[in-house]
């Protein structure tokens, strides 16, 4: 049986479960369960609608009274449900925690999934980026990298890089202006701008450095620099970007790249809330799955080399679509593309 056990309920777990169940046919999935192992009242509602939706759930043997008492049903042990998957999705902070203590121990599972920060746990991976790169029967573990990196990799991929591989990039710079937290969250609200550090001295920031181990899946060696800043807000990361190419470009032809790419998005809107609506009225649970939103009206051309603009990351949808993507890589190379088009919809062309 395709199973897929997804562990967490977060930010990512929570639509991730649901966009698995609910489109169970169309992915070719017969089964997907979720591990929540702390019961809490005020997330009661949360976990119902996600067995509503057709997911089965799943907790530590220890805590299967306390779920009760709240009026759950556990259906499966956490041991049991993780032994018979055939990919499980870490959407925890623990992830390299848990490959370490379980999954590389655990004989059932194809393959795992970890998400954003979990640096180190496998193959770096984002949906129309380095598909190319994943080896069936090797890569046993991949990283789906964080929605920033998930952005400046996009916009190198559309502007910098030709369809066969060869890239133009001399040098790219990017400033992540990101949201305080998520709408679904209450903790971590700043009440200023708060300036980041640059923590590495190659890269600045993991957004550049995780894009380069990206690329380097695809044997490419790109110069990369990132920034960052907390912005008071919760609608969307913002980015501002300075791509120095090999060779001239204008205008028109970036426009014209960044058209032809399906993971780019463009916008005449040039705020994050009128895009941020946008995906809560026609999204995928209020998701645009697109990997970058580009305001035109942003983009110039400094000299005849650099391309300068700034775009919005969409929330978390497009390290969903990465997540789906690479779930069903793992049940079956041959057909991922095929399934994962169930989700090209709400991969918009404008905004």
């Amino acid at each position: 049986m395709n199973v897929v056990h997804v562990l967490g309920t977060g930010t990512i777990g929570e639509p991730l479960i649901a966009m698995l169940a609910r489109n169970r046919d169309a992915f070719g999935i017969d089964e997907v369960t979720f591990h929540k192992r702390t019961p809490v009242a005020e997330e009661k509602g949360k976990l119902d609608a996600l067995v509503r939706a057709g997911a089965r759930l799943a907790t530590d043997a220890d805590r299967w009274a306390e779920f009760h008492a709240l009026g759950h049903a556990p259906q499966l042990e956490a041991q049991e449900a993780l032994e018979r998957a055939a990919v499980v999705v870490d959407c925890t902070p623990a992830g390299l925690e848990n490959k370490r203590r379980w999954y590389e121990k655990a004989a059932g599972p194809r393959g795992f999934l970890a998400q954003g920060s979990e640096h180190g746990f496998g193959k770096p991976y984002a949906r129309g980026v380095n598909d190319r790169a994943l080896v069936p029967g090797e890569d046993r573990f991949l990283h789906v990298v964080s929605c920033n990196t998930h952005n400046i990799a996009a916009l190198v991929r559309a502007i910098a890089t030709d369809a066969d591989g060869r890239h133009h990039l001399r040098d790219g710079r990017f400033v992540c202006m990101r949201r305080a937290n998520d709408v679904s969250q209450d903790e971590e609200f700043v009440a200023a701008p708060t300036i980041g550090k640059h923590d590495d001295g190659r890269f600045g920031t993991h957004h550049a450095r995780d894009a380069h181990g990206l690329f380097s899946t695809l044997g490419l060696d790109l110069p990369l620099w990132s920034s960052v800043v907390k912005m008071p807000t919760q609608y969307m990361h913002t980015l501002w970007f300075s791509l120095t190419l090999d060779g001239p470009v204008t205008l028109d032809e970036v426009k014209g790249r960044l058209r032809r790419n399906p993971y780019v998005a463009l916008t005449r809107k040039r705020s994050a809330n009128r895009v941020f609506s946008f995906g809560r009225d026609h999204g995928l649970y209020g998701r645009i799955l697109s990997q970058t939103v580009v305001p035109v009206d942003s983009l110039a051309v400094r000299g005849d080399r650099e391309v300068v603009g700034a775009c919005f990351t969409p929330q978390d949808g497009n390290s969903l679509l990465s997540s789906v993507a690479a779930t069903l890589w793992l049940i079956d190379p041959e057909t991922y593309e095929r399934r994962v088009a169930a989700l090209d919809p709400f991969l918009f062309s404008e905004v």
